[in-house]
């Protein structure tokens, strides 16, 4: 049975629906216009809940909330508010890698079947199956398919993804490369939850546990959780929808992400993400080598947007995406699963970034402006043209 490793509750006092300049030191500077542009994109597009934060320094500067958390309550989206980051949880799974790494248990470009046998029952058209290393996995550039579980799904009792690591082996002999190992990319779920279970070998420990010691407390993410919510913190989780012509639909979501935690099962509320970023943007050398950060955001193939990363130039790291924004390098992660989206960027040489979470889907046959990703596309834009320039600055 997999264990949902909670922290302590950590009371901070909530700011409801407004724009907040948290570090006094830093100025506004153009935060205001953001904001602005942010909050009426967010009304706009008919997205119910958002929440933007940036971070400068090692410390929140900035935040902005707009809408509901819960639109059958009418609870605004504050501070404490708990969103799902999706497919964010990737960038923890590459930390925990590269830990294990540097504490010598392995090499990145050891075959990935050397740890996961199981993947011996994998057709592999171009070769042996050793072909694929655990840089392919973290890069994605592996061969494997996109999706955890590519059959049924139409059906009520049908699982929404895979709970037990037996029902991925089962499908293994099914299984079959598209492209010969490290020569091109395709975003790969699957291929996560390989180093999700490396993980696991490797530490003895589930891989919520392995997470919560070595990332979410030395960082004092306390109100961090995996899966479902603990009764303390359920009337912060945020609910989520999706919007399309036809009208809006709530998204059931509270289920166990199971084998497929490693690819997408965090829930965080802002101010533990705001730790998180920091220690993505400066480091810290009791839970990562600098250099090891530096190194998983090596571009190590051209990557495509909308498959984790955004943008014509985009290229996949090691569990992150190097974007091109506006003439600025970028380092990020995007998250999408059950009617939450969410983006994740930092910019190096300012010692700063910022995270964004929606809770709501929206998607339009009739506009194609009215989505969810153009308002994500517009954020990292009026971000890239307040703070960061061609400079560095």
């Amino acid at each position: 049975m997999k264990h949902r490793h909670i922290l302590a509750p950590q009371i901070i006092a909530a700011a409801v629906v407004a724009t907040v300049s948290i570090n006094a030191a830093q100025p506004a500077g153009g935060w205001a216009q953001v904001a602005a542009r942010f909050s009426n994109s967010v009304q706009q597009a008919g997205i119910i809940g958002a929440s933007l934060l940036f971070v400068k320094d090692g410390a929140m500067a900035h935040e902005a909330m707009a809408g509901l958390q819960d639109q059958a309550t009418g609870r605004l989206v504050d501070r404490d508010t708990i969103f799902h980051w999706a497919s964010i949880t990737k960038t923890f799974t590459g930390v925990a890698i590269m830990q294990l790494r540097d504490r010598g248990f392995f090499s990145l470009d050891d075959p990935v079947v050397k740890y996961v046998p199981e993947l011996r029952e994998v057709h592999n058209p171009f070769g042996d199956i050793s072909q694929v290393t655990i840089r392919h996995l973290m890069s994605h550039s592996g061969g494997f398919r996109a999706g955890t579980w590519p059959w049924g799904g139409d059906q009520p009792w049908h699982p929404f993804e895979p709970t037990r690591w037996a029902q991925l082996v089962a499908m293994m002999p099914y299984t079959e490369l598209q492209f010969r190992p490290g020569t091109k990319y395709s975003y790969s779920n699957p291929g996560v939850i390989f180093l999700g279970r490396i993980i696991e070998l490797f530490s003895g420990d589930d891989y919520e546990v392995y997470i919560a010691k070595n990332i979410l407390m030395p960082l004092g993410m306390s109100r961090t959780f995996f899966d479902r919510a603990p009764a303390y913190l359920v009337a912060h989780r945020s609910h989520s929808y999706r919007v399309t012509d036809e009208g809006v639909r709530e998204q059931p979501f509270d289920f166990d992400t199971g084998i497929t935690v490693s690819n997408g099962g965090l829930n965080a509320p802002l101010g533990d993400m705001a730790k998180y970023l920091a220690f993505l943007i400066d480091g810290n050398d009791t839970i990562l080598k600098r250099s090891s950060l530096l190194e998983m955001a090596t571009p190590q193939v051209r990557a495509a947007d909308g498959e984790g990363g955004s943008g014509e130039d985009v290229q996949a790291g090691l569990s992150c995406f190097i974007e091109r924004h506006g003439g600025v390098d970028l380092v990020g992660h995007s998250g999408d699963q059950n009617g939450f989206i969410s983006h994740l960027y930092i910019h190096r040489p300012s010692r700063s970034g910022y995270v964004v979470s929606f809770n709501t889907d929206v998607t339009s046959a009739r506009d194609s402006r009215r989505t969810t990703r153009a308002v994500d596309d517009e954020v990292r834009d009026a971000i890239v043209g307040a703070f960061w320039d061609k400079s560095g600055r």
